[in-house]
């Protein structure tokens, strides 16, 4: 009961008119921004980071929720409509929907799309009303090798799954390593990496990395690529935005079953919400498999439903993880960390007993979300969908000249737009030879707790480190992550034989 008397109160303090306007412009953010291919939740919440200085602490997670949130749905209209997903996460959902759309269910396929959506995040935000606290009652007891082991965990995974190829994730990662400890040490009191320049001596701020390497990075990219990018022909949906009673009855199990597969994945380090929605689809595939008409390859309602509600339920979570664990699964959420950061606090079981006001706040903030894009959703998914008449030259110039103005109101610093230009580079550069962007974040990010955690358990065991390798909390953890690299390992081994038959069988047959 203690539970929902504080969620009532996080109620209290969500509807209040302020609040209430920024769920809204979060909501419309977000769905704005996933509706453009290659932008995502993850760029909006980078560029919104340095123009919430102003705002209170609340308003501006509540706002950045909804953009978390509103990015995954506007990234699915695309794949839905164009074939073209937004974002990896809807990658899943353009299987299906598109060719509910070729059909002539392309209004169908928007709808299940935002009610699948509305399921997922329902059921993780109530699952988290009453697990965020126990995660946080648990996480008390971590100690600096319990969140060692947590920081190699989320190292390791991001890392190792989040791309095809291992060594390039792991290049990503200490890149970000590398740009963490640029600055004084603050132990030592010793410069390090800063090429015996004073504008490095307070390191390089977290939010000029993150605007340059999603914002400014991707600006290059598609500046570089414009005229090598072919437009497609955008779906227009006609006909009912609504499900009939029999097209609900053969979502609903698949809603379910994506939500069941998507919960898990808002723990784990595994970057975001890709590998629950491609597993959700997989698992619904099968089962049609079995039927005497299996409809999958014409449009069939579940293998849409299932991945939608699989992102939107990992999204959820992740919150959750984020809040009492102060773990980032994805991108998006490892800025997010960085913006709780900004405002002095850290996600853990501190932030519960220090701010529970905008602990519950925020969390109460997420099922207002919820109803707010079911709304703003079904029936106006189409007038989001003609964003995408914007000229890019236009669109992106706008972005480029964002990035900047937010650089420098945080800092007045002309070295940090010099700055923000080499990492806006850098991160073109990545993109451009397929190096994944979520693990320097997510590097950076964590890379100051791995430091700190690692330098106070070995003072406090007198060098001797066997003691990160110590305690049931550890263990479990490299348990965990042993068997999460074991079975992407095997995933990858099975999905390259896959392949080689498959072109042995192409050979053979020509």
């Amino acid at each position: 009961m203690d539970v929902l008397n504080l969620l009532g109160e996080g109620f209290a303090g969500a509807l209040t008119p302020q609040n209430l306007v920024w769920v809204l412009v979060g909501c419309v953010l977000g769905t704005a921004v996933g509706v453009m291919p290659g932008l995502g939740s993850s760029m909006a919440v980078a560029l919104l980071l340095p123009v919430t200085f102003s705002l209170d602490p609340t308003a501006a997670f509540i706002m950045f929720s909804g953009v978390y949130f509103g990015g995954l749905f506007g990234d699915s209209i695309t794949g839905i409509l164009l074939n073209t997903p937004g974002q990896a996460s809807a990658i899943a959902s353009t299987f299906e929907g598109h060719k509910m759309a070729l059909n002539g269910r392309a209004a169908q396929a928007l709808a299940t799309a935002a009610i699948g959506a509305f399921i997922g995040g329902i059921i993780a935000a109530t699952l988290l009303v009453f697990f965020a606290p126990v995660l946080a009652g648990l996480s008390s007891s971590f100690g600096p090798a319990e969140f060692f082991a947590l920081a190699i965990f989320a190292f390791a995974a991001t890392s190792s799954i989040v791309t095809d190829n291992a060594a390039k994730g792991l290049a990503s990662l200490l890149l970000g390593l590398g740009i963490a400890v640029v600055g004084i040490d603050g132990v030592t009191g010793a410069p390090r990496f800063t090429l015996d320049s004073p504008n490095l001596f307070d390191g390089i701020s977290l939010i000029t990395v993150t605007v340059g390497i999603l914002a400014l990075g991707e600006v290059i990219y598609v500046a570089c690529l414009e005229r090598h990018i072919n437009d497609k022909q955008m779906i227009r949906p006609t006909g009912r935005p609504w499900l009939t009673r029999r097209e609900f009855a053969e979502a609903t199990p698949a809603w379910l079953r994506g939500t069941a597969i998507g919960l898990p994945f808002g723990v784990i380090p595994a970057g975001g919400s890709e590998i629950p929605t491609f597993l959700a689809y997989g698992i619904e595939k099968r089962l049609d498999g079995r039927r005497k008409k299996p409809r999958f390859g014409t449009g069939a309602i579940r293998g849409l439903a299932a991945p939608e509600a699989a992102g939107n339920s990992t999204t959820g979570m992740a919150m959750g993880s984020l809040l009492a664990l102060g773990l980032p699964v994805s991108a998006t959420a490892a800025i997010m960390l960085a913006a709780f950061r900004q405002y002095g606090l850290q996600p853990g079981p501190l932030l519960f007993e220090r701010s529970p006001d905008l602990v519950w706040a925020l969390i109460a903030s997420f099922f207002i979300a919820m109803v707010v894009l079911l709304i703003l959703n079904l029936p106006f998914a189409m007038l989001w969908a003609k964003l995408l008449v914007i000229p890019r030259p236009y669109l992106y110039a706008a972005i480029a000249v964002f990035c900047g103005l937010g650089i420098y109101a945080t800092s007045g610093a002309t070295f940090d737009l010099v700055l923000l230009l080499g990492i806006g580079l850098l991160g073109f550069a990545m993109r451009a030879h397929d190096y994944p962007l979520a693990p320097l974040i997510i590097g950076m990010v964590l890379g100051p707790l791995a430091e700190t955690s690692l330098r106070d358990a070995a003072m406090s065991a007198n060098g001797d480190l066997t003691t990160l390798f110590q305690g049931p909390i550890v263990i479990a953890i490299y348990a965990v992550l042993l068997v999460v690299l074991v079975a992407a390992g095997r995933n990858r081994v099975l999905a390259r034989r896959r392949a080689r038959t498959a072109a042995r069988e192409t050979v053979g047959v020509s």
